[in-house]
């Protein structure tokens, strides 16, 4: 997994000192969302917070409220490791909406085939007919 490095200089010091940032809040485990980057601490990836904050138009106070575990700070962070990451991340979403309209398409609404039928065994004229 990439860092990226914030340098900041600290007063006093002879040469600027450099804090890794997205990797205090930015983790990336084998075992945990199928490695997927993910906020520390959390099964909240990346890509989460891009769908809801810039896909949704969700605040972050709004994931917050909706998720009160998770900080400010890392969900800048995330949002800071999506665009270093945007070429790659964007690659997954768009394979991830493929998927599932494939999935879609192959594999129809059980209620929407139930209400087809319903709808197909009302007498077309019964005007007492609920639909």
């Amino acid at each position: 997994m990439e860092t990226t490095q914030t340098p900041v200089t600290v007063e006093g010091a002879e040469e600027p000192h450099t804090f890794p940032v997205i990797t205090e809040h930015i983790v990336s485990t084998k075992d945990t969302c199928g490695g997927a980057p993910r906020i520390a601490g959390t099964r909240i990836r990346v890509k989460d917070v891009v769908i809801w904050h810039l896909h949704q138009g969700m605040s972050l106070e709004e994931i917050i409220s909706g998720w009160p575990h998770l900080t400010l700070a890392g969900l800048h962070s995330a949002l800071a490791y999506y665009y270093d990451h945007k070429a790659q991340l964007d690659a997954e979403l768009a394979a991830d909406e493929a998927w599932y309209e494939q999935m879609r398409a192959s594999q129809p609404s059980l209620l929407r085939e139930k209400l087809a039928k319903l709808r197909s065994t009302d007498a077309p004229n019964d005007p007492v007919s609920p639909r």
